[in-house]
């Protein structure tokens, strides 16, 4: 049965591909349904991948080859939030390790040009603290980072 919301991705050819990894990256993620297009269109032909339906940690998604014409921005981002520096490095560096671009503020795009924010819980806990001082400090300490280091904002919350 069809989500009665999904997200809809954009890519140029490649959304089985992406689907693939993002499955074998993230938990609770699958491929689902390949369908293939019913004849010509203008970014394919009759037979390719027109869509792949896939779940990234539970949210379904359905990757649409529309072709070259509407790149990702980062105005969409899938923001993942981590439990320990552990899974901060393994989720940030597959992407930055599969042909993707490291940014700041735990912000990276993958090799398709779609954006991910890999961030800690601990980091979100830090500046959103009801202590104003504590939450400017952790907030100060992110702006310097590239991948988040968890350790670092543990100890700007300390002070």
């Amino acid at each position: 049965m069809v989500s009665k919301n999904t997200i809809c991705l954009w890519y140029d050819g490649t959304a089985l591909d992406a689907a693939t990894f993002y499955a074998r990256t993230f938990p609770d993620s699958a491929v689902g349904a390949v369908h293939r297009a019913p004849g010509d269109y203008p970014a394919g032909k009759q037979g390719d991948v027109l869509t792949v339906e896939f779940t990234i940690m539970g949210i379904p998604c359905l990757g649409l080859n529309g072709g070259p014409g509407v790149p990702h921005t980062d105005a969409f981002s899938f923001q993942v939030a981590t439990d320990d520096q552990a899974e901060t490095d393994r989720l940030w560096n597959t992407i930055i390790d599969n042909g993707g671009q490291a940014s700041v503020c735990g912000w990276c795009k993958d090799k398709w040009g779609l954006s991910w924010q890999i961030t800690p819980r601990v980091l979100t806990a830090a500046f959103t603290d009801p202590d104003p001082a504590v939450a400017k400090r952790a907030f100060d300490a992110m702006m310097t980072m590239t991948k988040i280091d968890i350790a670092a904002i543990e100890a700007a919350r300390r002070g």
